[in-house]
Formats: C-alpha cells, sequence, structure tokens
C-alpha cells in the first residue's frame, strides 16, 4: 500500500453478482479462530443500535473492549477507556427521556483516535510514552461536535505512533503506550495505519462507529484492511483544531464505520450538521461516469480480479465505466509531498506542544527525538525515528523550498491530477483499489507494500471513500471512490449503491492466521 510510510521510503529512493466473483474468496473463510463469544450488538447499525439504551450500549461495548482488547485475541485496538462514558450515558439517557434525541447519534458509543484531544480524564498522547499523562485543557472541534450530537466517547484508540511519522522502517498499528494492534480477521496480519486502532476496533464491533485521521492514507487504507467504511472528506469539512498534528495541508478526521450509511452519519455529526443521509441512494450508479485509474493496479494478482469484477458489477448497476482514466501527474510529486510533510511536521507540532500543559516534559520535536533516545529500550524496540531527525533539520515555513514543493504537490494533485482526468473524461468519480490485501506484521524489517491509491485525494486535500470489495484468502479488499473538492455528496452516492449491491461486509472471525489455501 502507499501509505505514508511507504511514500517516504519511495520518496528517499526517489531523492536517491455472486457468480462473477467465484474465483476469488467473496467471504472469509469458515474456520475455528480464536475462542469469542458472540456478542449481541455484533454488527448493528447506529439505527439499530438506538433501540437500546445508552446505558446499556455503553455497558455491553465496555465489556466486548475487555474481553478482546487485552484478553482472548488481545487485538490492542484500544489505549483506554473514558472513566466517564456510563456517566455520560446516563445523562443522554434522561435526556432523551426528558427532551428527545439529539440526532440519530444520541447515546452512541464511539471511539476515537489517541491524538484527538479530549478535555477529560482521557489522555492524548499520539500513542507515544513522551505525551504519557497529557490532558488538554480544551476539546478539539472533533470531539466538540460528537459532545453536541449526543454521542458517546467511549475511548481513545490504538495508533501508529505519531500517526506513523517517525520511522522509515515501522510498524503499522505499534506504538509506545499500547503495542501493536492486531487485524481481527488474521490476528498475524496488519490493521495498517496510522489508524489502525480505529479500524480495527471498528471491525471487531468494539463500538458502533469510530473516528480516524488521515494524512495520506491513514482512514483509507486501515479501513480497506479491516473491511470497513472509511471517509477522508475535504480538507476543512471537519475542524483539524486540537488534532496532534503531521501537517496542516492535508491533515483531516474522518468517519470509520461498518456501513456506508453509518459513516455518512457520523461525517454528518462531525461536519457541524450536514446531512449526507440524503445521498444515500441505492440506484445511484446508474449514469454515473466512473473513471479507472489503472495505474493504481498490478500490486497483486487477487485484488486485480476483485477489481474487475467490481467494474463488472457497477457496469450492471448502470455505471458507465471511462477505461482507463489515469491521472497524468501519477507518481510525480511523491518527493515533493514528503518535503512538505517534513517542513509542516516541525512547525505544527512545536506549535501543538508548546500550547500544552506545563506539566508536560515534551515541548518540542526535539525534546520527543531527545526523550525517544533516552528511552530507547522502550520507545524504539523495533525501529527508530530517522523521520522525525530529518523534519527536525527543516527550516521555518517562509523556507523557499517548502513554498516550491508545497506548490508542487499541490498542482500536480489538483490541476494535473484529479481535477485533470475530471475534465478530460467528464467523470463523476475515480475508481481504484484501496490497497491491501494484509500483509504479515514484521517487527523486524517493518511494513510491505500492498500498494493502494490515497495520495492523489490526500495531497489534494480532496474526498476519498473506501468500501468494502471483496476478501482474498479471507483478508478484505477495499474500493477506492475519490473526486474533486467537496464531492463528498456523490461519493457517498456511489459508494452505497456498491454497498447495497455487492455487500461484502462480513464479520471478522479473530482466525490466527489468514487461510491459505
Amino acid at each position: 500500500m502507499i501509505n505514508r510510510r511507504e511514500l517516504f521510503r519511495n520518496s528517499l529512493i526517489a531523492a536517491g453478482a455472486v457468480a462473477a466473483f467465484s474465483n476469488i474468496d467473496c467471504a472469509p473463510q469458515q474456520q475455528s479462530g480464536s475462542q469469542v463469544s458472540s456478542f449481541e450488538l455484533d454488527e448493528l447499525t447506529i439505527a439499530q443500535l438506538s433501540r437500546f439504551t445508552s446505558r446499556s450500549l455503553t455497558e455491553k461495548y465496555l465489556a466486548r473492549i475487555d474481553a478482546l482488547n487485552r484478553k482472548g485475541p488481545e487485538l490492542r485496538a484500544v489505549l483506554e477507556v473514558n472513566p466517564d462514558a456510563l456517566a455520560i450515558a446516563d445523562l443522554l439517557d434522561q435526556e432523551r427521556q426528558s427532551k428527545g434525541p439529539r440526532g440519530p447519534l444520541h447515546g452512541i458509543p464511539v471511539l476515537i483516535k489517541d491524538n484527538i484531544d479530549t478535555a477529560d480524564r482521557m489522555t492524548t498522547t499520539a500513542g507515544s510514552l513522551a505525551l504519557e499523562g497529557s490532558t488538554p485543557e480544551q476539546d478539539s472541534g472533533v470531539a466538540q461536535r460528537l459532545r453536541a450530537a449526543g454521542a458517546v466517547i467511549l475511548g481513545k484508540t490504538n495508533l501508529s505512533e505519531w500517526a506513523n511519522f517517525r520511522s522509515t522502517h515501522s510498524s503499522s498499528g505499534w506504538s509506545g503506550r499500547g503495542g501493536q494492534t492486531k487485524n481481527p480477521y488474521a490476528l498475524d496480519r496488519n490493521p495498517s495505519g496510522s489508524s489502525s486502532g480505529t479500524g480495527a476496533a471498528v471491525a471487531a464491533n468494539l463500538c458502533a462507529a469510530g473516528v480516524g485521521s488521515e494524512t495520506d492514507g491513514s482512514i483509507v487504507s486501515p479501513s480497506a484492511l479491516n473491511g470497513i467504511v472509511g471517509i477522508k472528506p475535504t480538507l476543512g469539512v471537519i475542524p483539524g483544531n486540537g488534532i496532534i498534528p503531521i501537517a496542516h495541508s492535508q491533515d483531516t478526521a474522518g468517519p470509520m464505520a461498518r456501513t456506508v450509511t453509518d459513516a455518512a452519519i457520523l461525517l454528518g455529526a462531525l461536519s457541524g450538521g450536514t446531512d449526507y443521509t440524503r445521498f444515500l441512494d441505492a440506484k445511484g450508479l446508474r449514469g454515473a461516469r466512473l473513471g479507472v485509474a489503472r495505474k493504481f493496479f498490478g500490486y497483486n494478482r487477487d485484488v486485480d480480479k476483485l477489481m474487475e469484477n467490481c467494474i463488472a458489477e457497477m457496469k450492471r448497476q448502470g455505471a458507465v465505466i471511462v477505461d482507463p482514466a489515469d491521472l497524468p501527474s501519477y507518481n510525480k510529486y511523491n518527493d515533493a509531498e514528503f518535503d512538505v510533510l517534513l517542513y509542516e511536521f516541525k512547525a505544527d507540532l512545536n506549535k501543538y506542544l508548546a500550547g500544552l500543559k506545563s506539566n508536560v516534559r515534551a515541548r518540542t520535536l526535539k525534546d520527543i527525538i531527545d526523550f525517544n533516545e533516552f528511552n530507547a529500550r522502550r520507545e524504539m524496540p523495533y525501529f527508530g525515528q530517522e523521520i522525525m531527525i530529518m523534519a527536525e533539520a527543516k527550516g521555518p515555513l517562509t523556507d523557499q523550498a517548502y513554498l516550491d514543493a508545497l506548490a508542487k504537490s499541490k498542482q500536480g494533485a489538483r490541476a494535473e491530477g484529479i481535477d485533470a482526468v475530471v475534465k478530460q473524461f467528464k467523470v463523476d468519480a475515480i475508481i481504484a483499489p484501496s490497497g491491501g490485501p494484509a500483509w504479515l506484521t514484521d517487527l523486524v524489517t517493518g511494513d510491505h507494500d500492498a500498494g493502494g491509491s490515497s495520495t492523489p485525494a490526500a495531497v489534494a486535500g480532496y474526498p476519498n471513500i473506501s468500501v468494502p470489495a471483496g476478501y482474498s484468502r479471507g483478508l478484505p479488499v477495499g474500493l477506492s471512490f475519490f473526486g474533486p473538492a467537496n464531492s463528498e455528496g456523490p461519493l457517498i452516492k456511489f459508494a452505497y449503491a456498491f454497498e447495497q449491491a455487492t455487500k461484502f461486509r462480513a464479520a471478522p472471525k479473530f482466525l490466527p492466521s489468514a487461510p491459505l489455501a
């Protein structure tokens, strides 16, 4: 996959219908998995969960986390639970009785990534021991909007430490605080990063839905590899304040859920009230012009076969397929993107750290680097901090090198990329494999490239949706729909119609490994 870590490695190198799917698994094979008890809330949607009291939902999900996170399959998807979750649930139940629900998320338990600030008794650490005990004084915009919608913030999820911007040889889903997150479909496989904990938790039914964040691939990739729906919205649709940053020109939070409907509901709350459910149309592919970005194919034979079958199904649903519809700037600005991220990481992280409470030990990126060196046994047992060191060496955002790299990457992703394809081929959206299937977690050499198509939309700041597209040897594969700025509505319509036509989502079996026969 071309997630952030693989992008960085490439940049460094550059600088120096059922029958139609018969050849590949359409659902995880039935094999004996870990001893995981049946769960009353398994695969229930937000609408179905609204029949329960918030207290009951919160108790059940907390018990599920207790049973699967550090016990049983030991998913390590959740770093901490909210000690006030049950009290919040009780208040929301009382409010429902006295005033009625605020909306569809009223009383619904949601997990959020541990780089999203909450002004409560939970910490926000980006998975790093350097920020252990950090309790921000203000809610992030994401937390504010979740609370306003009546959601119960159930806890914080594990992640690739510092959102996977630490080492060129990292293992996605590993953090100093939480250890290695596992993929619930095959426990020896990787959940992808950096929103790995959110992806695994949502897939394993540890919550109703979750919030991740993305700079390049960190929502859509873990969504694809964990068999769920992920929406990376247009930059600015969701407020970015109070999120431990990588780069302000690309960072955004986004919803991760088991269905397109639930993802649309959560996106509506995070955006401040836009009703994205009005785009849920089971016939939404009729007449849609979809361009196939062929240059993102070729990483995996099974994935390519699944994509061909997906394209055939979309044609059956009435879509007009323009094939190929490749981005002319493909792979021409990775080096520029990486430079932008290095510059912005140093500037943005220093600003974030400076605003924390005085008892936090790290106030600058240099402090983080020094802390990791001093605590190398706990913080760097498997991989180092090469990217952080490169970022620390960068100058201010007034450097001409930064300004040139920013202009090059935006031009390449927008005018010479997505916008060019939309204009030339008159397409409504572009489709490509999200990436995957999941690779074996490797703490010796780090992640393994599994393909992916996240970079154009990530750099452009444009929306991208990944939806389940089938299975390869029991491992989920995702299909991405991406398009121009503020095209979330049409993308949701296409993704929903595809989901309803195929209904690939199947709950994980917590197998010890993927069935290879």
